[in-house]
């Protein structure tokens, strides 16, 4: 029997699966992943063509709550995706809702000046 806890795992891999299986990144428009756990917020620019981690960034050593550290992410990202020539991406949400955090940062990558 499946506990809670894993039944929503499974589910968010699923989800992620069939986000993956309709997007990727390019040379030209990368793909911004986001990973979100209980207490942090992970994002990283992607060149599938050749596997490579362009830029990454988390929000462990950033002061505020939760919403607000991932909108100062978001826009910590976009400066340095401008500083690698990087535009224009495509967003992945990574199986999880596109609510509160995961919202936040892609509002804040907006801001940055990042297209998607």
């Amino acid at each position: 029997m499946k506990t809670l806890n894993n039944y929503n795992l499974a589910k968010r891999k699923r989800l992620h699966k069939r986000i993956r299986s309709r997007i990727s990144g390019s040379e030209s428009r990368p793909r911004l992943s986001i990973f979100r756990s209980n207490k942090f917020i992970y994002a990283q620019i992607i060149d599938d063509t050749t596997g490579k981690t362009l830029v990454s960034i988390n929000d462990m050593k950033e002061i505020g709550n939760k919403v607000d550290r991932a909108r100062i992410i978001g826009q910590k990202i976009a400066e340095q995706a401008k500083a690698a020539g990087i535009s224009a991406i495509v967003f992945d949400r990574g199986g999880f809702r596109y609510t509160g955090r995961i919202m936040a940062l892609a509002e804040g990558a907006r801001e940055g000046g990042l297209q998607f």
